[in-house]
């Protein structure tokens, strides 16, 4: 997979990660507001690493700062073509419809371009802002993956599936 293009939409700029912004968005995952649903934490090497995503994330600028990360997974085989999204958000960039507008950009990339009819995200399903937030793109609760993801404090949690179909894309 090749870096991904930069992407434009009002203030937001979806542009391919740099080294520098891994240092971050480590510390964005252990902050308030994103520690608890981030997962167990992982050695900064291991956290970075995993931004990465083989090459498949975004840095999400919005008027010049850091404003968090995209991620996307592709399922390239043809009779199974999809793609599956995760998103994290700086604390001081929440609730300003701002990760949804992200997600939004990203999500009419991945269908415009990259040829993808379905995408899916499954965030914690106690996480009601996410949830709002992936509904206002137009991902659709499809089921629950029970005990999905290891809570930083040790427990198993449910993920909420969630899917949207390309033509459910909800236009800003």
């Amino acid at each position: 997979m090749g870096s991904p293009p930069l992407l434009t939409h009002g203030p937001i700029v979806l542009r391919p990660l740099r080294d520098e912004d891994l240092d971050a968005l480590v510390e964005m995952v252990a902050m308030p507001g994103v520690a608890e649903w981030w997962g167990t934490p992982d050695p900064p090497a291991r956290e970075k690493e995993g931004f990465l995503n083989d090459g498949g994330a975004f840095a999400i600028d919005v008027d010049g700062a850091l404003a968090g990360w995209l991620a996307y997974t592709e399922e390239l085989e043809p009779d199974y073509k999809s793609v599956a999204l995760d998103i994290g958000m700086f604390p001081a960039f929440h609730d300003r419809g701002l990760g949804p507008a992200a997600l939004r950009l990203a999500c009419a990339w991945l269908i415009d371009e990259r040829g993808h009819h379905r995408l899916t995200i499954d965030p914690t399903v106690e996480n009601e802002r996410a949830v709002r937030a992936y509904a206002k793109v137009g991902f659709k609760p499809v089921g629950v993956l029970r005990r999905h993801e290891r809570a930083p404090d040790g427990r198993w949690r449910d993920s909420l599936l969630m899917d949207m179909l390309a033509e459910e894309l909800v236009p800003d």
